[in-house]
């Protein structure tokens, strides 16, 4: 089934009607953890959680990495990267950050959603972009910012071009469950704008499977408008302010922003989900 087209405006602007402001009606919670899995279902791996034996499997799917862990509602630096790119002084500004445990700021799931159980680690599915590894850590901000285990985490955003799959096409969904420590990994690329909104990227967080915590991160401008000039996204013409133009982001961004460093050829952001 084909992908969802836009219609670029030549100000970074697409036709594309938004509804990304809607509200998903469902009430459950998800994380999801490092290894690459098979495509098992994600009920089933939240079913097994709650069994004897789901440490065990949890254990062996989910091996947590090396790195720094940030507070919850906020990023952190991670470990020293190879290769990286130049790194500007607002980076590294941004990455001495590290307020205290705070719950993340819930969003609506927006209308491209689709509940799928796509149970993996790398959801590029072939998809040109920057890549970006997004290392997550879900914890219970009640319980002193427990680590939550065995917690589902879904998510989902658009490619480069601001396209989201649909039907068939399942490029940049995924879930993953958390391990003992409640972190998990995904592997990406940074997505591209669309619609006036500023570039996000959609999660759910599943700790049953009975609710759910939906939200969305954010990326720094400045670090936006350089990697729009880059293949292939340079081939729009990207928004001076991606960012600011979003009603969203001037609400939500100072605690959903991520905070990317350069990884490789691309970058990795560390994030803490603090739910309640």
């Amino acid at each position: 089934m084909a992908e969802n087209n836009d219609t670029d405006t030549g100000d970074g602007t697409d036709a594309r009607s938004d509804a990304d402001n809607s509200n998903d009606s469902r009430s459950d919670n998800s994380s999801g953890c490092e290894a690459a899995s098979p495509p098992t279902s994600r009920r089933a791996l939240l079913l097994a959680a709650g069994s004897a034996g789901a440490a065990a499997v949890l254990s062996a799917a989910c091996a947590a990495p090396a790195g720094t862990r940030g507070t919850a509602g906020m990023p952190s630096t991670s470990a020293s990267p190879t290769r990286p790119p130049s790194t500007t002084p607002s980076e590294t500004a941004r990455a001495a950050a590290a307020p205290a445990c705070v719950l993340a700021v819930g969003a609506g799931a927006g209308p491209y959603y689709l509940d799928l159980d796509l149970v993996r680690s790398d959801i590029t599915q072939g998809r040109d972009g920057v890549p970006l590894r997004l290392d997550l850590t879900v914890v219970r901000v009640p319980d002193g910012c427990r680590p939550l285990a065995a917690a589902g985490v879904e998510v989902w955003h658009a490619d480069a071009d601001g396209d989201y799959s649909t039907g068939k096409n399942t490029f940049l969904r995924g879930t993953q469950i958390t391990d003992r420590t409640g972190h998990c990994v995904f592997h990406t690329i940074v997505p591209g704008w669309y619609a006036g909104l500023a570039p996000h990227i959609h999660f759910k967080i599943r700790p049953d499977t009975h609710t759910e915590t939906t939200s969305q991160f954010f990326f720094p401008e400045d670090l936006l408008t350089r990697i729009y000039t880059r293949p292939p996204y340079a081939h729009r013409t990207a928004p001076e302010h991606p960012n600011q133009r979003d009603s969203r982001y001037r609400a939500a961004g100072e605690t959903m922003t991520l905070n990317p460093t350069p990884d490789g050829n691309g970058y990795r952001a560390t994030y803490t989900i603090g739910i309640t």
